[in-house]
This record gives structure tokens, C-alpha cells and sequence, in this order.
């Protein structure tokens, strides 16, 4: 095995270069970035990415989180566009170049046939003098000194910077357009991002059985009851209305107690004042709530009137920790 302190400190120079080339990132931001900014908030169209390489990779990426955060983009791979895929490109839409050196062969390519429209053209890249910069309408300078690479070839820090340039579009883009955790909920139905914003209580306990005894049912019948509904616990409901809890530890607490419980009934071992949640209530903060009682059950009430029960294993089950 090769020695641990070196391997750890070739991937903290790694870090440490990259780093420095995003912090620099910053200083590049200039009106180009601005303008780029309210081109895209004022077109009626798409975005519509391109690059080759790499940095086709990182353009996808941005596509993506484009059309997370509320505003519409499509991938085109450069290649591809001149090979048939320019139709791709519509009529309103802003197309976004990116390219470290702004010079590669389908770039110059491309760039012309996109010129033959009305779109407007931002490049991103690392070379201001580059073919790119040149005949872009606005450049996103995304220029780095050096790649972490120790020969100075593989795109590392210079495809870091071209992602950390989508991210600042992105964020600029969802901030001007008031883009929502709701909103972005909807972007996001089915996903565990989406259950944190969506899913409810209720919406768990509807799937769960809904353990309940009387104060008055005698102790066997409440094991019974707890261990046919499988969530280690049940209400304890008396004229109706909820009055405790009865939970796994509560059955060993009375084991350790009493020698003879034959005669004990639901009301002498539950627990009073339980701890509640709305059946509106956000499932996440079901998880904060039983975090903070340390607790891996709550009764889920609706105006006053028992529900059911949220475990925590609910919560594991569909993602939400």
C-alpha cells in the first residue's frame, strides 16, 4: 500500500487548487455575467447548453440543475449539432457555449451556424482571446491558471470552475424569479427532496393500522394490541378522546414492577400527555419533533381526534432521513 501521508496530501493540494481557481472565479464576474443573467430572465425561449468533451459533461449537469430551479434548459452536444441536432435550437431560445479553450474545432464550427439566427450567444470560457470569446455576444470568463492534473491535462479545475459558473447562473436566475422551496417541490415530485416538502403526516398514517385501547382494557389485551398493529405502541383513548400512550418501554417499565398483572388495565401503566402532531404537519418536522423528545413514535391528531401514529421508521422508509 502506498503511503497514507502522501496520498493524503497529493488530494489536499488537489482540493487547495481547486479552491483557489473557484475563489478566483468570483473576480471574473463582471457585466458579461449580468447581462447574461436578464437575457435569459427576459427570453420567451429555453436555454439550450453545448460543449464537447468534458465539458459537454459539465453542461449537462447545468441543464439540470436549470430545470430544477425554474428555468427551462436542453442539453446539445456540440458534435452532434452539426451533424443534424442544430434544430434543436429554437427560435427564442439562449444558447451557452462552453469551452475551455474556445477554439476547439466543432466550436468554430458551430458557432457560426448558430449566428445565422437571432439567438443570442453566451460563451463560457477559459481564453478571452479565444475564437469563442470573440464572436459570443457575452463571455462567462471561466479562466483557471493551471489544472490540479500534475501534467496539466485532464480537465479538473477548469471544468470545476465551468460548474461552479452554471451553479452562480442557476442560483442568480432562481433568486430574480422568487423560485420557492414550493416550487421547487413540484420539480422534484417523487424524489426524497420532494417528500421533505410535500409529504404530510397523515399521508403516513393513512398506510399505517391504527393501534387504540380504553383506558379500562386490561394490560394483556393492550400487548395484544401493540404487537398485531406492529408499531410498538397504541393510544389510549377513554369517552373518545385521547388521555395516553402505551409504548414498548412502558410494557417492560411494568414488567420490571409488578409480578402479577393480571389485574392492571391500560390506564395504570400508560403514559399521560402524549406527544401529538397535526395530520397536516410536514413529515420532516415529525422527524425534528421525535429527534428532539428523543422518541420514535407520534400520535398524529386531527381538530383534537386521534389518527393514528407516525414511527419513525416511516420516515426512514420513504427517505426522509
Amino acid at each position: 500500500m502506498k503511503d497514507q501521508k502522501a496520498i493524503l496530501d497529493i488530494a489536499r493540494k488537489t482540493i487547495d487548487a481547486e479552491a483557489a481557481a473557484i475563489e478566483n472565479l468570483s473576480s471574473l464576474i463582471d457585466a458579461d455575467f449580468a447581462e447574461t443573467v436578464s437575457c435569459i430572465l427576459q427570453s420567451e425561449g429555453r436555454v439550450v447548453i453545448s460543449g464537447i468533451g468534458k465539458s459537454a459533461i459539465i453542461a449537462s449537469k447545468i441543464v439540470a440543475t436549470m430545470n430544477s430551479t425554474g428555468t427551462p434548459a436542453i442539453f446539445m452536444h456540440a458534435a452532434d449539432a452539426i451533424h443534424g441536432d442544430l434544430g434543436t435550437i429554437q427560435k427564442n431560445d439562449v444558447v451557452i457555449c462552453i469551452s475551455k479553450s474556445g477554439n476547439t474545432p466543432e466550436i468554430k464550427m458551430l458557432v457560426p451556424l448558430i449566428q445565422r439566427g437571432t439567438n443570442t450567444l453566451i460563451g463560457m470560457t477559459g481564453n478571452m482571446d479565444s475564437f469563442l470569446a470573440e464572436k459570443a455576444d457575452f463571455v462567462l470568463n471561466t479562466f483557471v491558471e493551471k489544472e490540479a492534473c500534475p501534467n496539466n491535462l485532464a480537465p479538473t479545475t477548469s471544468t470545476t470552475a465551468q460548474l461552479v459558473m452554471g451553479d452562480a447562473l442557476a442560483i442568480c436566475l432562481l433568486k430574480l424569479r422568487g423560485f420557492s422551496s414550493r416550487d421547487f417541490a413540484q420539480y422534484h415530485p417523487g424524489g426524497t427532496l420532494g417528500k421533505k416538502l410535500y409529504l404530510t403526516v397523515g399521508e403516513i398514517t393513512s398506510q399505517n393500522l391504527m393501534p387504540r385501547v380504553s383506558a379500562d382494557t386490561p394490560v394483556k389485551d393492550a400487548i395484544v394490541e401493540i404487537s398485531e398493529k406492529m408499531l410498538g405502541v397504541t393510544a389510549v383513548l377513554e369517552n373518545g378522546k385521547l388521555i395516553g400512550i402505551i409504548t414498548d418501554g412502558d410494557i417492560r417499565r411494568m414488567l420490571n414492577k409488578y409480578d402479577n398483572i393480571s389485574g392492571l388495565l391500560a390506564r395504570d401503566i400508560m403514559s399521560a400527555n402524549p406527544k401529538t402532531i397535526g395530520t397536516d404537519v410536514l413529515a420532516i418536522k415529525a422527524l425534528k419533533q421525535m429527534q428532539d423528545n428523543d422518541i420514535s413514535q407520534l400520535l398524529a391528531v386531527d381538530d383534537g381526534q386521534y389518527q393514528g401514529v407516525v414511527h419513525i421508521h416511516n420516515l426512514m422508509k420513504e427517505g426522509i432521513i
